[in-house]
């Protein structure tokens, strides 16, 4: 008599043999540990691409330019004290002075009053552009307690009339004439510091009613930039 013997596959040969029902289980546990390492691969590519962006920007093509040290009035003469390299990455459109063109403008006139670290540019040196067409430019002789000690040149100020203690409204230069817009050009200090003159840029009529208020009478206003 024979036996018929069948011979099954070992289903224990190894961990990685499974049933069909654990199949699912494994490939989808695969699935869930993979997702925050995906994840958090993205996270670094993005980190990666922003941090190039940002070190592009601030690496971008620089241009080394002059800039002012100090405060220049209109009519001064540049020296080297009076200027500082800048490293700035330009607008095409701005037309500043290089660095190696310092020796081109030191010794020229400004043709405008600048503060401190404003750029110089072609325009900032040569003639003076002030007064425009149309302005004119009058010298106040203040004492102090008479303008803000904070004046400068290109500071917005109202030029205002004030009488005298034994005057009236009728000491008017011109009727109705008691404020004056104006933009501040030069501020010079006496060597006794008990006066300071301060030039002012007005319209041509305020300018010649400004230099008709007797010494003394007039104070300086410093407005906010834009003000009236």
């Amino acid at each position: 008599m024979s036996t018929n013997t069948t011979n099954r596959p070992d289903t224990a040969a190894g961990p990685w043999v499974s049933s069909g029902k654990n199949v699912p289980r494994f490939r989808g546990t695969g699935r869930r540990r993979s997702l925050p390492h995906l994840l958090l691969g993205v996270l670094l590519v993005l980190a990666c691409a922003g941090g190039f962006v940002l070190f592009s920007l601030d690496s971008g093509d620089r241009q080394a330019v002059l800039a002012l040290a100090r405060d220049v009035p209109v009519g001064h003469v540049l020296t080297a004290q009076d200027l500082r390299q800048v490293n700035l990455a330009l607008d095409p459109g701005v037309a500043a002075i290089g660095v190696d063109q310092a020796a081109t403008v030191v010794g020229r006139p400004m043709a405008t009053s600048l503060t401190a670290g404003a750029l110089l540019t072609p325009r900032s040196v040569g003639d003076p552009l002030v007064p425009g067409t149309g302005q004119a430019i009058a010298a106040l002789a203040l004492k102090p307690g008479q303008f803000p000690p904070e004046v400068a040149p290109g500071a917005r100020v109202s030029v205002v009339f004030v009488p005298a203690q034994s005057g009236t409204a009728a000491s008017l230069p011109v009727e109705g004439g008691m404020v004056w817009p104006a933009v501040v050009t030069t501020v010079v200090g006496t060597p006794n510091d008990q006066t300071t003159v301060v030039s002012v840029q007005l319209t041509e009529a305020a300018a010649r009613q400004v230099a008709a208020v007797p010494a003394g009478q007039l104070s300086v206003v410093m407005l906010a930039a834009g003000g009236r």
